[in-house]
């Protein structure tokens, strides 16, 4: 399980790498999905599916609205890509940089650290999380709600102000 969240947390650093160097808006948006998924992995092995899940539906309306003012404000006929020179030196530095971080730091990184919840405990009759979902209905129902119609209301907005004089994406509406 450790040589799989390793390999989790290699591709999470991968992804924020391809996000901050890439200057296409496209691109990056996707390398953002991807990197929210993987996040969620992560969080789901270390114990937490419900949190996860939950996350991950909000990551992707929230990506949503941002892939949405992208493609709105930064129509390119070309854009660049993660195979052009500027991109691959900008990710080449970032690599250099993480790897410069992760070798001064290199020392205090023990074992332990990557063992999941469940497995630190032989004889569970509960998930981890199990108590997380009912303060998270309970206490918390009422800002899962809020923060979705927010999320709609930003699309809406962002749809809105990027329309232009063509009537852009809600002319259908």
């Amino acid at each position: 399980m450790a040589h799989i969240m390793l390999t989790l947390l290699i591709g999470m650093v991968l992804g924020v790498i391809s996000v901050a160097s890439n200057p296409s808006p496209y691109f990056a948006a996707l390398g953002l999905v991807l990197v929210a998924g993987v996040g969620c992995v992560v969080l789901m092995g270390h114990g937490g599916s419900f949190l996860s899940l939950v996350l991950f539906l909000i990551y992707l309306g929230g990506m949503l609205v941002v892939f949405a003012y992208c493609a709105a404000l930064a129509a390119e006929p070309y854009p660049e890509a993660w195979g052009e020179w500027s991109v691959l030196g900008s990710v080449l530095g970032y690599l250099l940089l993480v790897v410069g971080a992760g070798s001064w730091f290199w020392g205090g990184w023990y074992e332990g650290m990557w063992v999941p919840v469940d497995e630190l405990i032989e004889f569970s009759v509960v998930a981890a999380d199990s108590g997380g979902v009912a303060l998270m209905y309970s206490l918390g129902g009422g800002l899962l709600v809020v923060s979705a119609w927010v999320l709609l209301l930003t699309l809406l907005v962002v749809l809105e102000l990027t329309r232009g004089l063509a009537r852009g994406a809600l002319r259908a509406v």
